[in-house]
């Protein structure tokens, strides 16, 4: 490891260790040694669902769909976190953004810079941590988010280059979206609450789509492309080009990777789908491993309600044997802690909801 003084200082935003290919890991990057990733951990069994049982006319449809219902209701009582598969997205459309991901990140600087900044409310941006030179520990990570519900809304913001950016992403937002609204019925149907229960609300509601790239790292077992954390959302649908995301077992509180299934996709369970079931369902805690030879991408697209629209806990599932467990709170409730906090030393966006 380089002694160079670059090795303990916060790298400023744009010109940061991952930006530049530099063959060592900083001092700001390496995690204390209890948090270390370790990258031979075996594999997590992942429930893997297939949504196109609900269209398979050979048996009865109807007992199909309950049996996806139970399927999906098991896997995020389990552990929060379950892919699927024949979900309805062609393969094209997930390529595609696989594709505009690697070609923004492509660019030369001066084009990704038009998007830079550490202001967590801004509709598009572009940045290299979770807060770019405030974090205490950096990650070796490069993101571009944007914000793409309604897409026609949005869309216009979005980085004109590649030239077919806003085309190839686009069409993953509008399908993922779609999918959103499929799987959070089924979950609903699950809770008992019925399965047009908070579709419309998450139909218009927000959905954010953040493009990550992780480079190469000299070392990888010593640095986190993210460090452990649960999404503030109701669901996190995730398409990735490679494994590197781990989820933390609950069961015997150990880091497991999550397999790369060609065509799937990754849902995870956020914070406010938690607060909305009573805590049936956590959110599941997880975090992004590097590698030292190749890049990995992945797309991640987390829904939740309106700006400002608050997420509840469900009154059905509230009595005296159950009583409610969470505040209510919105995705502006989320942005403001964003803004105040540093969740990369542990400060955690759920336990602000927990009463008690």
């Amino acid at each position: 490891m380089s002694d160079d003084n670059e090795s303990s200082s916060s790298f400023p935003i744009g010109k940061t260790a991952q930006e530049m290919g530099l063959s060592y890991v900083p001092k700001c990057y390496i995690m204390p040694p209890s948090q270390r990733p370790s990258l031979n951990s075996e594999f997590a069994k992942v429930p893997v669902i297939n949504l196109g049982d609900t269209n398979d006319i050979v048996n009865d449809p109807l007992v199909e769909r309950s049996i996806i219902i139970h399927d999906i209701a098991n896997a995020c009582r389990r552990n929060g976190f379950f892919q699927v598969i024949n979900h309805g997205i062609s393969q094209s459309i997930l390529d595609g953004a696989l594709s505009a991901a690697f070609g923004f990140f492509e660019l030369p600087n001066e084009d990704k810079e038009k998007f830079m900044s550490n202001d967590v409310y801004k509709p598009v941006r572009y940045g290299t941590g979770l807060k770019d030179g405030e974090d205490k520990v950096q990650f070796w990570r490069v993101f571009l988010k944007h914000y793409a519900n309604p897409l026609n809304d949005w869309i216009k913001l979005w980085p004109q280059n590649p030239q077919d950016y806003r085309e190839k992403m686009g069409k993953y937002a509008e399908e993922i979206q779609k999918l959103a609204i499929k799987i959070m019925g089924m979950i609903t149907e699950g809770l008992g609450l019925g399965p047009t229960y908070q579709s419309k609300n998450v139909k218009d509601g927000m959905n954010v789509i953040a493009v990550n790239c992780y480079p190469p790292c000299p070392q990888p077992s010593l640095a986190l492309g993210l460090p452990p954390h649960s999404d503030y959302s109701i669901l996190t649908i995730t398409l990735q080009s490679s494994i590197g995301l781990q989820i933390l077992d609950t069961q015997d509180n150990e880091w497991r990777g999550v397999q790369n299934l060609h065509g799937s996709l990754q849902v995870h369970v956020g914070d406010h789908l938690e607060v909305l079931s009573n805590g049936l369902y956590e959110s599941v805690v997880h975090r992004v491993t590097l590698n030292s030879h190749k890049t990995r991408f992945s797309v991640s697209s987390l829904h939740s309600l309106g700006m400002d629209e608050k997420m509840k806990t469900a009154e059905e599932l509230v009595d005296d044997e159950h009583p409610k467990r969470y505040k209510e709170s919105s995705f502006s409730d989320f942005l403001k802690f964003l803004h105040e906090n540093d969740i990369g030393q542990g400060r955690s966006f759920l336990m602000t909801l927990k009463k008690n």
